[in-house]
């Protein structure tokens, strides 16, 4: 019998116990703020989702995914908070205290909702498209490629603060509305704001996990281990690579919509550098090769923040440093190689115990008469 952990068919039922767990979360909480920051801790599986898929999966470490994630949730607040203007007041008011006396063309896409929707995913998985397919192209890689990443973040996060007119700049935008859709009210205290993140998680989720065990994604996992021998063999490296750096950063732009809709804000601290290696965090310590497990990994480490940073303040950050260094010395395939280990070994013990009548007889042969 072989592990458990590398089965096909239990890994899909250990994935629906999972997504079964988190569906019956709001029929067991009557607390409004605690389902709030449960649906928020589901925006940073998202992430974690993201990170997973690109660097455990694809070997492309990506410190930078605050880009695309900062740049979908910009999107997602700029068309909540032109759906609160009139055509008597079309202007937001961080315009007009900037002395703006006009709609920026930026801003004209996101007086539709759809439209506005549509710009908010497409601008950042345009952009990672772009970028990857320009990085990839070049065959920069590894540790270069992570330092690109960062510096291109810090570039967005030093133009989205100085452009205070357009963006809010330090104060960043705050609609005042819940997000509406369809003539739907998205409360974000409320079990559909949940649900709503819900099957995001849920539908980003299996389509990673379904790429993965594609014939795409062992390709992408074989250039991870090798790029060089799967370039021998005939394969567009470049291609691959930025087919899942752009899904990953499609996965990150669609997290950041959901987070202004459950927040109702944005700022350039969503383009921090420290919360995008924050990310990469999640994923290690839940498992960088595990979807699952780096989902776990983005509750546990922030559910451990929201409930033990106050009480340590400055002191969590150290806590945290000394975790993660443990897991990377310890465990370099996260939290996640635990329950594989112990896959393994139960598989090893019923291997040992039990045999065959033809193994049972050459162990122990009947003493001649």
């Amino acid at each position: 019998m072989g592990n458990l952990y590398y089965n096909k068919t239990a890994q899909w039922i250990a994935y629906a116990a999972f997504f079964a767990a988190l569906a019956i979360v709001p029929m067991a909480i009557d607390d409004d703020f605690l389902l709030n920051q449960l649906a928020t801790y589901g925006v940073y599986g998202m992430l974690a989702l993201s990170i997973s898929l690109c660097w455990g999966f694809g070997g492309i470490l990506n410190l930078g995914q605050g880009i695309a994630f900062g740049l979908g949730a910009y999107g997602m607040a700029m068309t909540m908070q032109m759906q609160t203007q009139t055509e008597s007041n079309p202007i937001p008011p961080i315009m007009l205290n900037n002395g703006l006396d006009y709609l920026p063309f930026l801003w004209w896409p996101f007086q539709n909702t759809a439209v506005g929707l549509i710009f908010a995913v497409a601008v950042p998985t345009l952009f990672c498209a772009v970028f990857g397919g320009i990085m990839f192209r070049a065959r920069v890689s590894g540790p270069f490629f992570a330092i690109m990443t960062l510096a291109m973040l810090s570039a967005f996060y030093t133009i989205i603060l100085d452009q205070q007119a357009y963006t809010g700049g330090v104060n960043g935008i705050t609609p005042p509305a819940p997000f509406q859709f369809a003539g739907i009210e998205i409360e974000p205290y409320s079990p559909l704001a949940y649900w709503t993140v819900f099957f995001a998680l849920l539908t980003a989720t299996v389509i990673a996990k379904l790429i993965t065990q594609s014939s795409f994604g062992l390709v992408t996992q074989a250039i991870r281990d090798d790029a060089e021998r799967v370039r021998f063999l005939g394969y567009g490296v470049a291609g691959y690579e930025t087919m899942i750096y752009t899904i990953s950063g499609l996965i990150a732009a669609v997290a950041g919509c959901l987070w202004v809709m459950l927040v109702q804000y944005v700022s350039p601290a969503q383009l921090d550098v420290g919360f995008s290696i924050s990310m990469v965090i999640w994923a290690a310590i839940g498992g960088r090769m595990s979807l699952i497990g780096s989902i776990i990994g983005a509750f546990v480490i922030q559910g451990a923040q929201s409930y033990l940073g106050d009480a340590f303040l400055s002191t969590w950050l150290l806590i945290l440093g000394g975790f993660f260094i443990i897991i990377v010395r310890f465990l370099p395939n996260g939290l996640a190689s635990l329950l594989e280990a112990a896959l393994g070994l139960l598989a090893t013990k019923k291997k040992t115990t039990t045999k065959t009548p033809r193994e049972s007889n050459c162990a122990e042969p009947v003493p001649a008469e």
